[in-house]
C-alpha cells in the first residue's frame, strides 16, 4: 500500500476528485459537506487497474484548518497536489508545497482540476505557470494532469500516473520498531476504542500489547483492518485501524503515539537541524512561542537556536527543541516548526539527537551513532538502538565503549594490578564494566577471586591448604603446614577467612548464603541455628562461626533465637 495525501488551495477540488477516484466522500462531518469545506482528515481508498492499493488522506486547504492538513502529511509516500485550473497558483497552494517540501515528501502527481471549464490555451497557460511554480521542488518534472471530477475528462490519465507513482515508489523500510501516530480516535459500537493512522514502522498483530500516548497506557490490540478489511498482522506503510482495548476512546487523541512497551525512547528534548522559509520576513531566535508538529502531532516548544543568537530568512542551522510532553522519536523524523503567535510557518527539519547529553552551547548534533557513543563514553547496546536505530555489537559485555574511555579504564586498571603485584586485586571490587573490561583482557587472569598479571602469582596463593579448605566446604579441618603470617595474608587477599578461630575458605560463605535463602524462603520469619546446622550436616563447631560470619557480612540478621534476611541477602 502506498499512502498519498492531497493537497492545495481551498474549493479547488480536491475531495471531488478523491469522491470520483475512489467512490467515498472524504468530507466526514454534515459541517464539511454543508459547507463544501474540509475542516478535518477525510480518508478513502482505492485499488488501481494494476493491483496498487492507495490510501489517500484529504487535508484541508483553508488557511483555519493548517494544523489538520500538516497532521495529514506526517508519513506519506507522494501527494495529489490539485491546482484549479481557473484560479492557478493560490497562498494556501505554496502554503501546502512548502510543507510538503520540508516534510521530505518523495514524489507526486499533479492534478489541474475543473479543466472542463477552460479552453486549451488558458489550461496550456495554467500548466506552463504551474511548472515554473514547482521548479527547484519534489515536483519538478511530475505529471501534470487536466481532469474534471464531473465530466471524467481526464481521470484514467490521472488513474495511471498514480499508479506509476505507487509502482515506483519504495516501500516504508521495517525498522521493526512499530509506531503509529492516530489522526483518528472514535468508539465503534460492539468494538469500542478504534484508533486510525500510518504506521510507519515494524508490524503490529491481533492481540499485540501495546502502550499509548504520553502516558504510555497499556491496552492490547483486539482487532485490525485496513483498506475495509481484517487482518492479523500488518507491517509499515499501511493505512491502519486499530480496535483497542484496555483504554477508553475519550482519553486519546490525534498525535498520540501506538508502540510497542520498551520499543521507543520518549522525549521532551530533542537537536534538529532546521531550514527556515527563504519567504520569511523575519529572523527566527528563541523568542516566540513555537509549536512543533511531528507525525500527528502538534506540541508547544520552546526553541534555542545552537550557535548564533537567530537565523536570517533562508538559513540552516541546528537548534535545541524543548517540547511541552514526551513523544517516542528517533533520529531521521521530520518535523514542521510554526509560530504560534504569528501562525505562519517558519521552517522544517530533520531530527538528530532525542536525548542529547551536552549543553547547547557545546552541542554539535548530527545523526551517527558514533557521537552519541562518542558523548557519553560508555553506552548498552540496547540504550545505543533506542536512542539511534543503530544495532551496533558490543566492544565488552553489553556495552559499546567509546575507544578512548576504553583505553582510559584498561589503563586504571592495569596500573591498579601493577600496584599489587603477586597478591592481585579482589574481582569483587570493580564495577560490572570493569570486570568485563577484565574478562576481555587476555594481560589480565582472575584467579580464586584476585585479578593480576599472568606469571606474577605468588607461591603463597598455590598453598596446598587452600584446596583443602575449598574442598572440604563448610567443614574445614585446622590449617597445618602454613604459619599464621601467610594465613593473615591469605585472608586479607580474600582467598581465606576466620571467625571464632575457624578457618574457611571464601566458598563457603556462598555456600551458607544459599542455604539461609532455602530456609527463609520456606520460612520468611526466620530458621534456628540447629535448622542451619542440619540443612548444611556439619557439627555446631563450624556453624556457628559459619552463622556468625552471615551475620557480620549483612546477608542475615540475628532476632531473638533465630536468623532473618539481611540487607545482602
Amino acid at each position: 500500500m502506498r499512502v498519498i495525501a492531497t493537497a492545495g488551495h481551498v474549493d479547488h477540488g480536491k475531495s471531488t476528485l478523491i469522491t470520483a477516484l475512489t467512490g467515498t466522500n472524504p468530507d466526514r462531518w454534515a459541517e464539511e459537506q454543508a459547507r463544501g469545506l474540509t475542516i478535518d482528515l477525510g480518508f478513502a481508498h482505492m485499488v488501481t487497474p494494476g493491483g496498487e492499493a492507495i490510501s489517500f488522506i484529504d487535508v484541508p486547504g483553508h488557511v483555519r484548518f493548517l494544523g489538520n492538513m500538516l497532521a495529514g502529511v506526517g508519513g506519506i509516500d507522494g501527494c495529489l497536489f490539485v491546482v484549479d485550473a481557473r484560479e492557478g497558483w493560490m497562498p494556501q497552494t505554496e502554503e501546502h508545497l512548502r510543507i510538503l517540501q520540508l516534510t521530505a515528501t518523495p514524489r507526486g502527481v499533479i492534478a489541474l482540476t475543473k479543466s472542463d471549464l477552460c479552453d486549451a490555451d488558458d489550461l496550456e497557460l495554467a500548466t506552463l505557470d504551474i511548472a515554473d511554480r514547482v521548479r527547484g521542488t519534489f515536483l519538478e518534472g511530475a505529471d501534470v494532469v487536466p481532469v474534471s471530477a464531473t465530466t471524467s475528462v481526464g481521470m484514467p490519465t490521472l488513474v495511471d500516473a498514480l499508479e506509476r507513482l505507487a509502482r515506483t515508489t519504495s516501500a516504508a523500510p521495517d525498522r521493526d520498531r512499530p509506531r503509529l501516530f492516530i489522526d483518528r480516535v472514535f468508539a465503534a459500537k460492539g468494538s469500542g476504542t478504534v484508533v486510525t493512522g500510518t504506521l510507519r514502522d515494524g508490524t503490529f498483530a491481533v492481540g499485540d500489547q501495546v502502550e499509548v500516548g504520553p502516558e504510555r497506557v497499556p491496552c492490547r490490540i483486539r482487532g485490525m483492518q485496513t483498506l475495509g478489511r481484517a487482518v492479523e498482522r500488518i507491517g509499515p506503510g499501511n493505512r491502519v485501524a486499530l480496535n483497542l482495548s484496555g483504554v477508553e476512546h475519550h482519553a486519546l487523541t490525534r498525535g498520540f503515539c501506538v508502540v510497542t512497551p520498551g520499543g521507543w525512547f520518549h522525549t521532551a528534548r530533542v537537536d534538529a537541524r532546521l531550514k527556515v522559509l527563504s519567504s520569511l520576513e523575519h529572523k527566527v531566535s528563541r523568542r516566540g512561542a513555537y509549536t512543533v508538529h511531528i507525525g500527528s502531532d502538534e506540541i508547544p516548544a520552546r526553541l534555542r537556536v545552537i550557535g548564533p543568537e537567530s537565523l536570517d530568512p533562508g538559513a540552516t542551522a541546528n537548534v535545541r527543541l524543548h517540547l511541552d510532553r514526551q513523544v517516542p522519536l528517533l533520529p531521521g523524523d521530520h518535523l514542521i516548526l510554526r509560530e504560534s503567535g504569528r501562525s505562519e510557518t517558519i521552517g522544517g527539519g530533520e531530527i538528530l539527537d532525542v536525548d542529547p547529553v551536552l549543553p547547547a552551547s557545546r552541542a554539535n548534533p548530527d545523526g551517527d551513532w558514533r557521537r552519541v557513543v562518542s558523548e557519553r563514553g560508555i553506552i548498552t547496546v540496547d540504550e545505543l538502538f533506542l536512542l539511534t536505530g543503530h544495532r551496533e555489537a558490543a566492544t565488552v559485555g553489553r556495552w559499546v565503549i567509546d575507544e578512548r574511555r576504553l583505553d582510559a579504564r584498561r589503563s586504571a586498571i592495569g596500573e591498579m594490578l601493577d600496584r599489587h603485584g603477586a597478591d592481585g586485586v579482589d574481582a569483587s571490587t570493580f564495577d560490572e564494566i570493569d570486570r568485563a573490561i577484565i574478562d576481555d583482557d587476555s594481560s589480565i587472569v582472575v584467579h580464586d577471586g584476585r585479578a593480576r598479571r599472568p606469571g606474577v602469582v605468588d607461591p603463597l596463593f598455590e598453598h596446598p591448604v587452600i584446596a583443602t579448605l575449598r574442598d572440604a566446604g563448610c567443614a574445614p579441618p585446622t590449617p597445618t603446614n602454613i604459619d599464621n603470617a601467610s594465613l593473615r595474608r591469605l585472608a586479607k587477599a580474600g582467598v581465606l577467612f576466620e571467625r571464632d578461630g575457624e578457618w574457611f575458605h571464601v566458598d563457603a560463605i556462598e555456600t551458607a548464603r544459599n542455604v539461609a535463602r532455602t530456609l527463609l524462603s520456606a520460612n520468611e520469619r526466620g530458621f534456628t541455628l540447629s535448622q542451619f546446622r542440619d540443612t548444611l550436616g556439619i557439627t555446631r563447631k563450624h556453624a556457628v562461626p559459619l552463622a556468625t560470619e552471615l551475620d557480620a557480612r549483612g546477608i542475615t540478621r540475628r532476632r531473638d533465637d533465630v536468623r532473618i534476611a539481611g540487607p545482602r541477602l
